[in-house]
């Protein structure tokens, strides 16, 4: 088998009889070189089956033009759709995306940072794991000039750039239309410690409680040790068992919600009338199950879109001491039939 070899820029000059400068500026389309000449360079590169040698270029540049994402998982709809939005956007400007997962893990999440500060990337898109309540591991970024975007599980106390929703909103407008539709023992599951989004959008449950004049009762809310299907049919199985049980359920994400319906349905519990429930995310899940569950929409891709945005804008930008930017997207209800009384 005949070995490839690596064309280089030094055979197109020889071939061409152009000085190796000439060819590395024509195929960078430098305004010093003739359109005739660089349509003949890149058509002799092209012929001689040329590839530019990136690596080298970064190691040059000490930039690799790639943002790494490091997400707790690609597993669930939402970070897919996240990372969808990242890579049209990072894409377009010519940029390569590489993604890293933590699997919720804290000691995971430090390891890969360091991993990403070692390829040299251009800039860092994250979403905390549900361990990490230390973020010192991401200041080496910032020592370095490296932009750095944290979206959805943001980190409260860093001085960087924030993609998020209004997470306390979210969790009060979903409650308030559990209210709306006659709840009055509305149950609520969480997780996470009190930096998480999870904890945002509980504090807007309560919240939209309190305004309606409803009593919080411990017993109703439910500390789940994992975001899972089989944790929250154990939550559903508790809170069914009381001797007074909710005519309503808030779970902040729809694998839960899901999970609430199946386990309502098994116990021979009507969905919505004797117990409405409502969803997060707005999953594909969430249009399968019947009933179909109501939920709140939670705009990923977007999401995505302006966390790459934010890093092209900065890499552009000679400002490093700019105030960092916090940008909220909206959420809104989306009601179907697990709600609708």
């Amino acid at each position: 088998m005949k070995e490839h070899v690596e064309v280089t820029i030094y055979d197109i000059a020889e071939k061409l009889n152009l000085a190796t400068s000439t060819i590395s500026r024509a195929l960078k389309d430098h305004h010093s070189i003739s359109k005739k000449t660089i349509e003949k360079v890149k058509k002799t590169a092209k012929e001689m089956g040329y590839r530019p040698n990136n690596l080298a270029a970064s190691l040059r540049s000490k930039k690799t033009k790639t943002i790494g994402v490091l997400l707790p998982t690609i597993t669930q709809p939402f970070l897919s759709s996240l990372i969808s939005g990242i890579e049209i956007a990072s894409q377009k400007a010519g940029y390569n995306v590489i993604i890293m997962q933590s699997h919720d893990s804290y000691e995971e999440e430090v390891n890969l940072t360091q991993s990403l500060y070692n390829n040299r990337v251009s800039g860092v898109i994250c979403s905390l794991a549900m361990q990490t309540q230390n973020t010192d591991h991401f200041q080496v970024f910032m020592d370095n000039n490296t932009p750095l975007v944290f979206v959805d599980r943001v980190p409260k106390h860093f001085s960087t750039f924030r993609v998020v929703i209004d997470n306390f909103a979210a969790g009060y407008k979903a409650t308030n239309h559990l209210i709306s539709q006659g709840c009055k023992r509305i149950a609520h599951l969480t997780v996470g410690s009190e930096f998480s989004i999870y904890h945002e959008r509980k504090m807007g449950y309560l919240a939209a409680l309190k305004d309606a004049g409803l009593t919080f009762e411990d017993e109703l809310l439910v500390r789940l040790k994992e975001v899972t299907y089989e944790e929250a049919e154990k939550a559903a199985n508790k809170l069914l068992d009381l001797k007074n049980p909710p005519d309503g359920v808030f779970t902040p994400g729809d694998i839960l919600g899901v999970s609430v319906i199946q386990c309502a349905k098994k116990r021979g519990v009507k969905v919505p009338n004797a117990l409405a429930v409502i969803g997060f995310n707005n999953d594909p899940i969430s249009n399968i199950i019947d009933p179909n569950l109501s939920t709140i929409t939670h705009p990923a891709e977007k999401m995505g879109k302006a966390s790459a945005e934010i890093i092209l804008k900065s890499l552009k930008s000679s400002k490093k001491d700019e105030v960092k930017e916090i940008t909220f997207l909206n959420t809104e209800v989306l009601v179907r039939e697990s709600s609708l009384r």
